[in-house]
């Protein structure tokens, strides 16, 4: 490849790319992501322990969900969620930790 001459990076990986940030970019979101990269969690205990209602902690756990960001599993009629994107766990705790560096 000459000097002169950048790599291009394809549309469909742009927005992806920018979805994620989107994702990541709510103070909410991020705050449910970081206890569910912590622990596999239930919307009740999410709700009480970052003080949110659960019908707001549903909301942006369906739009997560629906991201491929986190998964759900049953137990009964409570449903336990996880992380399901390791990397964009691993982004969030890079920013995380640079943050706190600085």
């Amino acid at each position: 490849m000459d000097k002169n001459q950048h790599s291009v990076l394809r549309a469909d990986i742009i927005d992806k790319v920018s979805t994620i940030f989107k994702a990541l970019s709510d103070p909410t979101r991020i705050r449910i992501l970081y206890l569910l990269s912590e622990e596999e969690c239930a919307v009740s205990y999410i709700a009480e322990n970052l003080e949110l209602s659960q019908s707001a902690v549903s909301h942006q756990l369906s739009l997560l969900r629906n991201l491929r960001l986190v998964k759900y599993r049953r137990e009964g009629s409570t449903l336990f969620y996880t992380c399901d994107d390791e990397h964009v766990i691993s982004l969030l705790k890079q920013a995380i930790s640079h943050a706190d560096c600085k």
